[in-house]
């Protein structure tokens, strides 16, 4: 049995589509907030059973009989992220999980200079300490997080964001199905895996011309002070520690945090990662 928690969300539910292409259904389990969200996979054999990060109980209750738990992070930050990371990792233990997976990111350290990376760091020091085998996914920056800072862009053409680095902005889709290989692989990866990303580091100069080729469309990089970033964001509304923590994603890539490429991902789909500018031109076409 492999229990994949969040299994509505983006990576969770895309990973558990590749798993029924592997295995069959009653060897998935999902631990999701709302059951009613994952009705069509229970209606495919998938057991589904309600599971939060917030409930120990219901945690283990839903990862009962689990040979593998995958761990999707919580969108949170600090404590707050690491307590929920902590609640499910010891229910993992309780209910007696052969191995558990998590998805943490490339860059996870405790001195990066990114919140998300602290705190994977943390979370992977916790999963260190339970003794049991466990596999830390270190995947690349999500693409998605890249076209929702074009977002702006798409209506101005200009990308005004703070001085970066280069990103290895990557693919869900991807990481869907190489996760699905590596828990159908067991023992492939000890501890943290090599950084999971696509073939090429971009940074927001690389992106305004693979924007511009996309659509054909002038779009111009528009340098910006970081507190000018804060400031605006803190103006559409973020929450404090949400603008936080977006700054520290591109003071984390003049630091060259997320540059690192690496062959894995695409040793394990069997094919070249899919590309920012197709994933762009597929995200802006819908």
């Amino acid at each position: 049995m492999i229990i994949v928690t969040g299994a509505t969300g983006k990576l969770g539910r895309r990973t558990v589509e590749r798993l029924l292409e592997r295995v069959p259904a009653d060897r998935v389990g999902v631990s999701v907030r709302d059951p009613r969200k994952a009705k069509d996979l229970a209606d495919r054999g998938v057991r589904v059973r309600q599971g939060s990060f917030d409930d120990p109980a219901s945690l283990v209750h839903a990862f009962q009989g689990a040979e593998q738990v995958l761990l999707v992070s919580l969108n949170r930050t600090g404590e707050e992220c690491v307590a929920g990371h902590r609640t499910a990792i010891d229910a993992a233990v309780k209910a007696g999980a052969g191995r558990i997976l998590y998805t943490s990111q490339m860059g996870a350290a405790h001195d990066s200079r990114f919140t998300a990376c602290r705190d994977h760091a943390r979370t992977e020091d916790l999963l260190r300490a339970t003794g049991l085998p466990w596999t830390a996914l270190r995947n690349g920056f999500y693409t998605f997080s890249a076209l929702q800072f074009l977002e702006p862009a798409r209506q101005t053409g200009d990308i005004a964001l703070p001085a970066d680095g280069p990103f290895a902005w990557t693919g869900h889709d991807d990481l869907a199905e190489a996760t699905a290989a590596i828990l159908t692989d067991e023992g492939r990866f000890e501890g943290p895996t090599p950084p999971l990303t696509a073939s090429t580091a971009l940074d927001f100069d690389a992106i305004a011309r693979i924007a511009s080729q996309a659509t054909g469309r002038s779009f111009t990089r528009t340098v910006i002070p970081d507190d000018t970033f804060r400031e605006q964001a803190l103006a559409h509304g973020a929450p404090a520690p949400m603008t936080d923590l977006l700054v520290s994603i591109f003071d984390a890539a003049r630091n060259g945090e997320f540059t690192t490429v690496d062959p894995t991902l695409a040793e394990l789909i069997g094919r070249e990662p899919a590309a920012f500018g197709t994933l762009l031109e597929a995200a802006w076409a819908a």
